[in-house]
């Protein structure tokens, strides 16, 4: 039993304690609410906070300019009215910084300003001063030592938590680490100094930090200090276009800088038809065209030429600038934006007037395809896949006026060529239906096999540098996704009857230095893949041929989720040999080229329709927009010349005769696309535009007849 005398010291040992614990729970409960706080706000827009802290003028040393149609804001200055405490009308009531937050901010830089420091923003820790007695300070003042200290904690009093920078091809994103030191995450080559508007997307999380540009597929950095999980608020300080000073001044226009706690903003602003302006929050200061007021010296917006009439190669045509003008300089055209296209008022551009034949190129043998390109430091370049096993392949060079032969190649039953690079090294890869002599057994059918070549600036000529087993290949595409290669081949047939085999898609291993096998996904008779990009999507499309019974089959779209190509949308063909995505503006097509379709009894139908698609970005599949009539089509390819829009297509076998006419279609808007010229070709398999010297051409492969021919095209 306890005594009296002890009951009383454990009694109110027993208080102490629950106060203690009590005091706890509180300071528990008034970090979770300042947390819940913190991560359930809403997108913080900086750039309004500074625009419209008094309507009725702007604040000294910020401007509003207009660049190619869009309105930002310019700071001639660092100043009071551009910093503001991170607590008024923001983080209210937040003690410690999100998390996870985007950043999303649209500028403009003009080419070679970023090439010094410059600040977008920063969040800067309040000023930090030591308390001395007056007899301390002077006796500090008496030696070297301790002035050189007082100098070091004065430019030391305001230390940075987060920040943008700019300088040169790179965007730096600061930040104050939990243990005091500041990491520097350096995105290079983001080519932001083009002097064009770009929307970026910054995401940070504890342990990542990724960048999108224009919608486009994200590059990511993973630091070795993490973000700090809460950094304290107190007293701290926003400041925009600067870090508080004259040095690291921001020179460029920004138009929107929003700050969003606890989310990923991609998700809310793409994919977007106008990725460089896509927009979550913008002042209405830089949205509304007609705001003017009555002292246009007090508000310092700056009314230029440019306000009336822009002038540059290139501009934007939205609902923003509508009834703006526009000035090309290069096509001598005048331009009225009507909120969705510009429609010339006076323009003096190339146009079409007719083909020249330019060059008949004789060929070792009937050509499948022509893949023109240009290797850097050599010049313009054409593979052209030969038929023959006994004379190859070739690559022709172009001296400015016509193809020259440059290189053979040992290929057998060649169908396609691809030009892709890596860095600075340029690879072809060619695709093989006729098997290899040395490569299969006495009583086995021949295995095909295709292969990658490589640029040698030391032998100037293409290597051979892996060879990958295929079957029948009609088609190599290659692209790349989060800078990693990848290499997709058409596997046409197995054998001579089994058309319903899988087709691969190859990624290239760093370490072994060669392409391997990354996804596996069945076709039929395929004959040509198409990658494109939509925003942050990455779509691969299939043209399905044949599935050893009937022409009539689904060519398929997949899209990139998580690592892997998955289905998309299918959409039924007859004998699809191609496929040719384009953008006219801000829309999206994609056109198939039928092949023939396969009665059941009689004969085949070589004059079928091929169709144009386009992308309904609503409904997010492509929908039918508009029906040609082709015979036999193996290839459309689409190009531009001026302010117009074509199509051609290789119109191949009409049921009698390969001798027919390929025809060039131009765009009419809401009429589609109409014939406008026709070219006599012979089994005409493919065809590639391709300009020199400010000239353009178009050249075509024969697949029935030994040789190619070049066409001029002659503009007025």
């Amino acid at each position: 039993m306890l005594g009296t005398e002890t009951k009383i010291p454990f009694v109110m040992s027993l208080l102490l304690l629950v106060q203690i614990l009590l005091m706890g729970l509180r300071v528990t409960g008034t970090t979770t609410d300042t947390w819940r706080q913190c991560t359930d706000l809403i997108p913080l827009d900086l750039l309004s906070f500074v625009l419209e802290k008094d309507p009725s003028k702007l604040a000294p040393n910020v401007h509003v300019k207009q660049a190619r149609g869009v309105r930002g804001v310019h700071f001639s200055g660092p100043h009071t009215s551009v910093t503001f405490p991170s607590s008024s009308k923001l983080l209210v009531n937040c003690e410690l910084f999100p998390q996870n937050i985007s950043i999303v901010l649209t500028l403009k830089i003009d080419s070679g300003a970023a090439k010094r420091n410059e600040y977008i923003f920063t969040l800067m820790m309040p000023r930090q001063l030591e308390k001395r007695s007056a007899s301390g300070l002077e006796r500090e003042r008496k030696t070297e030592r301790k002035r050189t200290r007082d100098k070091k904690a004065k430019r030391e009093r305001e230390k940075l938590i987060l920040g943008l920078r700019l300088s040169r091809n790179r965007l730096h994103f600061l930040y104050r680490s939990d243990g005091g030191a500041v990491e520097n995450c350096k995105f290079q080559s983001t080519r932001l100094d083009d002097n064009q508007w770009h929307t970026l997307v910054l995401v940070i999380d504890s342990h990542r930090v990724s960048l999108t540009v224009d919608c486009g597929a994200p590059l990511e950095i993973f630091p070795t200090r993490r973000f700090p999980s809460g950094p304290s608020l107190q007293g701290s300080r926003f400041h925009i276009g600067s870090r508080g000073k004259w040095k690291g001044l921001f020179s460029g226009l920004l138009r929107q800088l929003v700050l969003v706690p606890g989310s990923d903003a991609t998700q809310r602003i793409c994919p977007s038809l106008m990725p460089q302006l896509a927009a979550l929050s913008v002042p209405s200061l830089l949205l509304d065209e007609s705001h003017r007021g009555s002292d246009e010296e007090d508000q310092r917006i700056y009314q230029t030429r440019e306000e009336q009439v822009s002038v540059g190669l290139q501009q934007s045509c939205t609902e923003q600038i509508k009834g703006q003008l526009w000035f090309n300089p290069l096509r001598k055209g005048l331009y009225l934006c009507d909120g969705t296209v510009w429609i010339a008022v006076l323009e003096d551009h190339k146009r079409l007037d007719y083909l020249l034949e330019h060059q008949i190129i004789t060929t070792s043998s009937e050509t499948h395809d022509v893949e023109v390109f240009q290797l850097p430091g050599v010049g313009l370049m054409a593979a052209m896949a030969h038929r023959s096993t006994f004379s190859g392949s070739a690559v022709y060079i172009w001296n400015h006026t016509s193809f020259q032969l440059y290189q053979n190649f040992s290929t057998h039953g060649a169908l396609a060529w691809r030009h892709f690079t890596m860095g600075k090294k340029t690879f072809l890869v060619v695709s093989n239906c006729g098997g290899e002599p040395g490569r299969h057994y006495k009583n086995e059918k021949p295995m095909d096999f295709s292969v990658i070549y490589k640029w040698s600036k030391k032998r100037k000529q293409f290597v051979r540098v892996q060879t990958v087993q295929t079957y029948c290949a009609r088609d190599w595409e290659a692209f790349k996704i989060n800078r990693q290669t990848y290499l997709a081949v058409a596997n046409h047939r197995q054998g001579d009857n089994n058309h319903t085999i899988n087709s691969v898609i190859y990624k290239w291993n760093r370490l072994t230095k060669s392409f391997e096998i990354h996804q596996l996904l069945p076709t039929s008779g395929a004959y040509d893949w198409e990658y494109f990009t939509v925003g942050p999507y990455h779509f691969l499309v299939v043209a399905n041929a044949f599935d050893g019974v009937t022409t009539s089959v689904d060519s398929v779209i997949y899209v990139w989720i998580n690592g892997s190509f998955q289905v998309f949308q299918t959409i039924k063909t007859f004998c699809a040999t191609d496929w040719e995505m384009f953008q006219i503006g801000s829309r999206v097509f994609l056109a198939v080229a039928n092949g023939h379709r396969l009665q059941a009894s009689g004969p085949s139908q070589y004059a079928i329709n091929s169709t144009i698609y386009e992308l309904d970005m609503i409904g997010q599949l492509f929908v039918r927009f508009q029906d040609i009539l082709t015979y036999s089509a193996v290839d459309w390819e689409f190009f531009s010349l001026g302010e117009d829009h074509f199509l051609i297509v290789a119109n191949s076998f009409n049921g009698e005769s390969y001798s027919l006419n390929s025809i060039l279609y131009r765009w009419q808007g809401y009429e589609g696309f109409v014939p406008v010229h026709w070219l006599p070709t012979i089994g005409c398999s493919d065809w590639e535009y391709f300009s020199s010297q400010g000239e353009a051409y178009l050249i075509y492969s024969s697949a029935k007849a030994p040789l190619s021919k070049v066409f001029k095209l002659k503009t007025y």
